[in-house]
Parts: structure tokens; sequence; C-alpha cells
């Protein structure tokens, strides 16, 4: 397989609240109300929250009747996870025009590697410029740059910035600049980031001012990683996508089905179908995807109280696994999604359920003698070639022109008893 492409130089891009904005885009008018997306597993619980519903005390994680309370004009948007995947997808390709090298994160979230492109669009500000357009003419939204030496100084460098605005971190400046953050833009948990505030650590300056060994004896292997990212020790490379063509099998029922026994057969059969695929033979699955278009519905019922409900267009459910240990064994693929199908089904009946194998590993030793050998067929194509050339000749010429060299007397000290000349026979 390929080796990915890596940069230092890191552009970060940030479109924060991805999949509101993605609901405010193809609902025309609904940024200028209270709005909240609903948590993908459960109807009852809010996922994200608009500024305006946050300033009138919604927050995510909230239920539905407790949000409502605080906020009756509040209105509810049903998630379409397929819809922010493939809206983000789209985001991917567009920064790829810029760069080569562009590594996802969460949605919303991305890397541009941008070693090399000052020859091409000159200074930082100018690639971030580049960036801003590219992204404006894909999606028409407003989004967070920043750049500098490393994703972790990217990332902090766009968190900081203004909607309208970039932040650039020159080379050599990064602890400097890290130094005056919050440590909330460290990746912690909410355990750590309780223990850092009960020790008065609230910035990455104070963080970096303690001993490396004191934080690794307290906070183990993810404080030493977190201590080395405040004090800018470490800057991890942007590394880029290896664009792989999955392999998609799809079942639509002809009435939309809700039973979980029924969708629970319907996988079996659509991964049984995708590891007989014959792009499939020979390589282990690392990376599945599993995808349902849902009946159409709304949530009035469990707005009430006068909430106002907008309905998207099309209802989905989305499920991203990625397999610990990459493998071929159709029960060892069907697990994880079988539990996310028990813990967060799908929230309505689904009328399309479409399954995606999304990255590879290679086979064992076992499966790759089902495999085409590429470098054989080469072999063998080129020994077809040269048996039909030696053919051509002999029947022009009418005498063998083609000969074997073959080792006979290596010992000998006469080079000309050494070797021999056979004729080739194709």
């Amino acid at each position: 397989m390929s080796r990915r492409p890596t940069s230092s130089l890191a552009a970060c891009v940030w479109v924060p609240l991805f999949p509101l904005r993605c609901e405010e885009a193809r609902h025309e008018g609904l940024s200028a109300y209270p709005t909240a997306l609903l948590a993908p597993d459960t109807t009852r619980k809010l996922w994200q929250v608009s500024p305006l519903a946050r300033h009138a005390g919604v927050k995510p994680g909230m239920t539905v009747s407790q949000a409502i309370g605080l906020c009756p004009t509040l209105r509810l948007i049903e998630p379409d996870p397929v819809h922010y995947d493939e809206r983000f997808s789209h985001l991917l390709s567009a920064l790829s025009e810029v760069s080569p090298v562009v590594e996802p994160g969460e949605l919303g979230l991305a890397y541009v590697g941008t070693d090399g492109l000052e020859g091409i669009f000159g200074s930082p500000g100018k690639i971030l410029e580049a960036i801003r357009r590219t992204v404006g003419q894909s999606d028409g939204r407003t989004v967070r740059l920043g750049w500098g030496f490393g994703k972790f100084v990217a990332w902090v460098a766009a968190s900081r910035s203004k909607p309208d605005e970039a932040v650039i971190v020159p080379v050599g400046s990064e602890r400097k600049f890290l130094a005056s953050q919050p440590i909330a833009v460290l990746p912690l948990d909410t355990d750590i980031h309780r223990r850092l505030r009960q020790l008065n650590i609230r910035t990455l300056g104070a963080l970096a001012a303690i001993p490396e060994a004191a934080v690794t004896a307290q906070f183990g292997d993810v404080g030493k990683r977190l201590w080395r990212l405040a004090a800018s020790r470490i800057a991890e490379p942007v590394a880029g996508r290896v664009t792989l063509e999955p392999i998609v099998v799809a079942l639509t029922f002809f009435t939309p089905v809700s039973e979980r026994e029924l969708l629970v057969h319907s996988l079996e059969q659509l991964i049984a179908r995708a590891l007989n695929h014959p792009r499939r033979i020979g390589w282990r699955v690392h990376a599945v995807r599993l995808r349902a278009d849902l009946e159409g519905g709304d949530v009035s019922e469990n707005a009430g109280r006068g909430a106002a409900c907008c309905a998207p267009t099309n209802r989905s459910w989305l499920v991203n696994v990625i397999l610990k240990d990459p493998t071929a064994d159709g029960d060892r693929i069907a697990a994880p999604l079988k539990v996310r199908l028990e813990q967060s089904p799908p929230t309505g009946a689904v009328e399309r359920l479409v399954l995606e194998f999304t990255a590879f590993a290679p086979g064992t030793a076992e499966l790759q003698l089902f495999a085409r050998d590429a470098a054989a067929a080469a072999r063998a194509g080129q020994q077809r070639a040269l048996h039909h050339a030696a053919r051509e000749v002999r029947m022009r010429v009418k005498r063998a022109n083609l000969y074997h060299v073959i080792e006979v007397q290596p010992w000998s000290r006469l080079p000309e008893r050494r070797y021999a000349l056979i004729d080739y026979e194709p």
C-alpha cells in the first residue's frame, strides 16, 4: 500500500457546529431562530445548540422538555448524519484542490498540509486566503482558520480566530503563543480537566512550567503527551488521506422495517455480499460504515408545549466503525454493528440499508492464495511476450538466435568453461 504523504506545516480549517450549520444551509431563515439539533441516538435529548438558544439557557445534553421550558420558541431539528457526512466529504474534496495533503478530523474539522505551497500561493496568509476562497465556493460557509507548525498549534490558532479572520503562528514562536492559551484547548477528558483546575493549572504555560516527570507521575502517559503539547515539544504532522474506492452494497425494503431482528438479518446478508466482492478478495476489512435512510416523519410529539419542529428533507442513521484487528470474518465485522443497532438503533423505520467497506489491510497468507498477485501477473505477461517474440524470430530467420546462459563449471579457472549457451526454446 502507498505511504501517506505528510506535511509539518499545517493549516486548520474549522466549522463550529458543523451539523447545525448544514441544517441552516438547507433551511432558509433558520439561523434567525433559536434552534437545537436532536441527538442521533435518541430524540429525547439535544445534541447541538445554536448561539441564540444557548443565550436562552439551552445546553447540549438537555432533555427536550427541559430545553422547551427555558425557550418555548425553540426549533427542534431531527438529525441527518448521512447528509452531514456527505457535506464534510464535499468540504474535504474542496480542500484537496489547494493541497494534496488533507487530513480529516471530526465533523467540520480538517487539516491541510502546506509544505511547498509557498511557491504557488505565497505567504501563509495568502495560503489561508486561498483556502477560504475554495471553501466559500464549495459550501458558502464562514470558517475559522489557523496556521502553524504541527496540527496542535494550527488547531489552537483556529480556535482563537474570529469568523472573518485567521490566526498565524510564525515558526519558532509556538511556545510563546501557547503559553497564554487555556488548558481547554488540549484533548482532555473531564476528569483530567477537573484535576488540573483543582491544582490551579489554567493555562498551557502553567502546565509547561511544571517538570515533565511530575506531570507524568500524576497523570501517566496521557499527562506526558499533554505536557509535551503544551510545551511545544512535539508537533504532529498532517497525514494525507489515501483515496480508496469503497465496496458498497445496499438493500432496499419494499415496506419500511423497524424490527431489530430483520435489520440484523439484512446486515448479515450485506456483509456476506460485500465479502464476496472480487475487489475484497485477498484483503481484510479495516473500516466499515453502515447507513440507513429512514421513513419520513417529524418530532412534534416530542416537542410539545408549543415548540416548533423543523423536519429535514431526509432522515438518516449512520455508524462508522474502525476494527481494531482487520478481518475477513463476517461475524467479527458484524459484532460492533450489532452492538450499535442494540444500543443506538435508528429512530424510525428503515427504507434502505447501505453497507460500505471503506478501508482495508493486506490479507493473510491464506487469503493471498486467492488474491491476484499484481507482480506475478506482470511477470507472467512478460514471459508470454518473450515467448511470442522468440517464435517470431525463429520463423523469420529459420534458426534459433536466442540462447540461455547456464552455469557449467563454476570452479574452473577458465572463463569459457564456467558457462555455456543452449538454445532458447519457448
